[in-house]
């Protein structure tokens, strides 16, 4: 599953994708030529749609036309359907869903949106717009705060348990992949829109899940004055990770359709150097942190040079840049920042 997010995301999150002006709802209407009588098999309705996708240029249309035609067959990706399903007649029930569905891609809707679910790190998690979708990048950086914290000789009186605020909560992907993987840690996950609050509890609370006792969920911006103040009851804190909006504003308009049109904005665009909302991060952090407490932050390739910059022109923060990690395309895109002990 984690190598075909990767392929899908390869085209749908790229900057260079160009915009597509505005996407209605026109394609709702369309009808597209319906295979041959005898031949509405999945196999033969991956091909047609292909076919179709790649004729509009939507991007990553083979990939899209498995992931929808197996969705509807009750499979995850189309290589986990049984032989036996891939020739067999398909219900016009079936095949009524998938050329809904298939309609929506056509409008440049992110498969997972269609879909209404996707994985992140074995955890199936569910999927609105306008919430960010969490990209394959996003497992990495979590990858690295696991390992991290693995290394990390426990501190007494914590019992082993972790206190972590993640900050841009969305789906709630990276706080509950956490609490999945760190069974004794505990969460503050802070958005500012309402639809990331409402998701991220919705997903805690899944039945697949439950991990709701273990994580608090807090409608904060942390770009507001003062807005630290409402996180210290929960002070001190071990971690601080975060995945913000880091495109420059520049940027925004060179984005693929499916990023433009349907994720919010807010959790994208970073301002005139991506650094708004990293930099309240930075701001905020030691405050709350404790002793050589750290930051983890995914970040655009740009950034690292600019982060170095603005802490060492911050020194009253107190926070030093430890290490820089590169994601498997070979960007720098992690960033480990942590809070000096102070001087005996």
């Amino acid at each position: 599953m984690k190598l075909w997010g990767r392929m899908l995301w390869t085209l749908l999150s790229s900057p260079r994708g160009r915009r597509g002006g505005t996407w209605s709802w026109a394609f709702s209407s369309w009808q597209p030529p319906s295979p041959l009588a005898g031949e509405l098999s999945a196999t033969a309705l991956v091909s047609h749609w292909t076919k179709i996708f790649e004729k509009r240029g939507i991007p990553e249309a083979q990939e899209s036309s498995e992931y929808i035609v197996a969705h509807v067959l009750g499979a995850k990706t189309f290589q986990s359907l049984k032989p036996v399903f891939w020739n067999k007649p398909l219900t016009p029930q079936q095949v009524h869903c998938i050329q809904e569905l298939c309609s929506r891609r056509l409008q440049r809707m992110p498969v997972q949106y269609i879909l209404g679910e996707w994985d992140f790190r074995g955890l199936n998690l569910k999927m609105t717009p306008p919430v960010f979708i969490p990209r394959p990048e996003t497992e990495e950086l979590v990858e690295w705060v696991l390992e991290e914290v693995a290394q990390r000789p426990p501190v007494a009186g914590t019992q082993g348990r972790p206190l972590i605020l993640e900050v841009g909560c969305g789906s709630g992907a990276i706080s509950l992949s956490l609490l999945n993987q760190l069974p004794e840690s505990q969460v503050i996950a802070v958005d500012k829109e309402e639809a990331a609050i409402h998701l991220t509890r919705d997903n805690a609370q899944s039945q697949r899940l439950q991990l709701q006792d273990r994580i608090r969920i807090i409608s904060l911006d942390v770009t507001s004055e003062g807005s630290w103040t409402h996180l210290l009851p929960w002070a001190p804190l071990d971690l601080v990770i975060s995945n913000p909006p880091y495109v420059f504003h520049q940027d925004m308009e060179q984005l693929a359709p499916e990023i433009f049109s349907y994720e919010d904005p807010g959790a994208l665009d970073g301002g005139e150097e991506g650094m708004d909302v990293i930099t309240s991060i930075l701001t905020l952090a030691p405050r709350l942190l404790k002793d050589s407490g750290s930051i983890f932050l995914e970040v655009d390739p740009r950034h690292p040079a600019l982060v170095s910059n603005w802490l060492q022109s911050r020194p009253d923060l107190s926070l030093h840049l430890v290490t820089v990690r590169r994601d498997l395309c070979g960007r720098p895109r992690f960033l480990h920042v942590q809070k000096s002990r102070p001087q005996v």
